[in-house]
């Protein structure tokens, strides 16, 4: 089993990243009533019928050495406000950043670019990954305009890349940061979090 992704805690000023486990349950299904988020068509967050499913899914690919899910605590309420996670980590160079999502009452907060500052900065200062890669419907427009925000660059589209449950076809915008631009993306996120959000 690869076991470089594994145990993986994160922490900064406002949140704290925690290995996600069946215990938080409750928890992130609180935090997606906040706003109905299983409503948005676009995108994945788990309800009542799917949380179970959607927390063995996220075991089971840390188990296989693919992925890290995290459960995401807001440190100003001690709660869970959503999740997210690295995945599609084939080897050790280059992993996805995804399966991200927050309460509603969080969104815009400065909590999303300080969890994706700890992400990249342990994905290129720890397991130097060459490339960070991010990937959302094309549909998605906040989710794009967020993973613009942080620096990425858009690297293209896949059409009909996926079938959604629906049967209708999911076309996807991949980002990414490499290596080389990652001084340059710490260093604008850093200034954005010193703004105070």
């Amino acid at each position: 089993m690869n076991n470089w992704l594994q145990n993986i805690i994160l922490e900064g000023e406002l949140v704290k990243l925690i290995p996600l486990t069946h215990d938080h349950r409750t928890e992130l299904l609180q935090a997606a009533t906040d706003g109905e988020l299983w409503n948005l068509w676009y995108t994945s967050v788990p309800n009542e019928k799917f949380i179970d499913d959607y927390i063995a899914f996220a075991i089971s690919e840390n188990q296989a050495g693919r992925a890290h899910a995290f459960a995401i605590i807001n440190k100003l309420t001690n709660t869970i406000i959503g999740s997210t996670r690295y995945c599609n980590a084939i080897n050790n160079n280059r992993l996805e950043i995804g399966y991200t999502w927050y309460a509603k009452s969080t969104q815009r907060t400065g909590i999303n670019t300080q969890c994706k500052y700890l992400l990249l900065l342990h994905a290129f200062e720890k397991l130097n990954c060459i490339a960070v890669e991010f990937r959302t419907n094309w549909h998605n427009l906040p989710s794009r305009a967020a993973i613009a925000r942080l620096g990425a660059k858009q690297d293209g589209i896949l059409r009909n890349h996926l079938i959604d449950t629906d049967g209708s076809y999911r076309d996807t915008v991949v980002f990414s940061i490499t290596k080389e631009e990652w001084p340059t993306v710490k260093k604008s996120l850093m200034f954005k979090m010193h703004k105070k959000y």
